[in-house]
């Protein structure tokens, strides 16, 4: 049986047709760069996420560099952010010379924890970085009154969570778009990916979106006229014109997400050495991962070594957290505690998560895992 942790080739053939016949008419064109195409992604985008503006990079990472470049950020000023989290988060932060201070998080979501961030502010904090990960959104209600309070900015990394619904004041909002800006990724793995490199950042301010349009061309104000630093990121019109058409899809496939998480779920619920997802009330799963907590009992090594000898992937996010990566060695980066990360870090593993899922590969998925807790 063939089980992909993400099956980027079932999902294309299901749209095959469609995607041909973008690509073809962008090859046509010949209107590579900042075309029709990557303007009316743009605004599509924008009516999807309920979002003033939209503007397009080349990766999620640059979305985030851009992003700290755009807000003024200094040299030393602190940043909160979490570990447990993929590096790009906190990796932009060291090359603008920015201090990563990172904290733990929470146990049920693994998001970052709002008390933990009210705890790591100084003086010299300027701006928090909370990543909704897994496809769940972070406590933004909270997060956003403890910005207000200390005069921060709020920077969302929503690469693994674009669709998601998170309730503000009892009014639905989508992830990315309740902070000062909010980034994304659309690597080819993501709920909303294209095939190749493509990034969007997202804000409501209309100031912050003249500068972030800026810097990711080369810091013009028109051509030839470079009125700050900036950089060439550019998401590319082949690579929009494939968002165009998935992105109308994407409600859909985070449908499928959860099909096949809550099939996870029901297969799981008496097995006690595992521990499902996490539902939160404030927001709904998007399911970017589909990540189990594993009991002390059992070796996490073992049960993924176990999964691969009978041809099923399985995922560890993430092994090392920022806080312990050799790029942060030579930084005092952590405040407080972050037993919760570290615990995280060496019990929890994913399975494979994507919209093309069919029952007879989940049953085989969740039969294989119970024989390795039963053998």
């Amino acid at each position: 049986m063939d089980i992909q942790m993400v099956d980027l080739k079932g999902q294309y053939a299901s749209i095959k047709p469609l995607i041909d016949d973008a690509i073809m008419n962008v090859i046509s064109s010949t209107k590579f760069i900042n075309g029709p195409e990557v303007k009316a992604f743009q605004k599509e985008l924008a009516n999807y996420l309920g979002v003033k503006h939209v503007i397009t990079c080349g990766n999620g990472t640059d979305a985030l560099q851009i992003s700290m470049m755009a807000l003024g950020l200094k040299p030393g000023d602190e940043v909160i952010t979490p570990s447990y989290t993929y590096i790009a988060t906190t990796e932009v932060i060291g090359l603008l010379g920015l201090k990563p201070v990172f904290v733990d998080c929470d146990p049920d979501t693994f998001n970052i924890s709002p008390s933990a961030i009210e705890k790591a502010i100084t003086p010299k904090t300027k701006a928090i970085v909370p990543v909704h990960l897994y496809g769940q959104a972070c406590e933004m209600q909270t997060i956003m009154k403890i910005a207000d309070e200390n005069n921060l900015f709020v920077v969302e990394d929503n690469a693994q969570a674009i669709g998601c619904d998170y309730k503000l004041n009892n009014e639905l909002k989508k992830t990315g778009t309740i902070g000062h800006i909010g980034c994304t990724s659309f690597f080819p793995s993501k709920n909303l990916g294209c095939y190749g490199d493509g990034g969007a950042i997202c804000t409501n301010d209309d100031e912050l979106a003249v500068q972030l349009r800026m810097i990711a061309n080369h810091g013009q104000s028109k051509r030839y006229y470079h009125d700050r630093v900036g950089c060439n990121s550019r998401l590319d019109a082949v690579q929009a014109a494939v968002l165009r058409i998935k992105l109308k899809e994407l409600d859909n496939y985070i449908f499928r997400r959860n099909k096949a998480a809550l099939f996870y779920d029901n297969a799981f619920k008496d097995e006690i050495a595992l521990k499902t997802p996490f539902r939160s009330s404030h927001s709904n799963h998007v399911f970017h991962q589909y990540t189990l907590q594993l009991s002390d009992e059992f070796s996490r090594d073992e049960i993924v070594s176990y999964l691969s000898s009978k041809s099923i992937p399985a995922m560890i996010y993430y092994p090392v957290p920022a806080h312990k990566q050799k790029m942060f060695s030579d930084l005092e980066t952590s405040s407080g505690d972050l037993a919760t990360t570290e615990w995280l870090t060496s019990r929890v593993f994913s399975l494979p998560m994507h919209t093309e899922l069919k029952p007879e590969q989940l049953n085989y998925i969740v039969s294989t895992v119970k024989e390795f807790l039963n053998k």
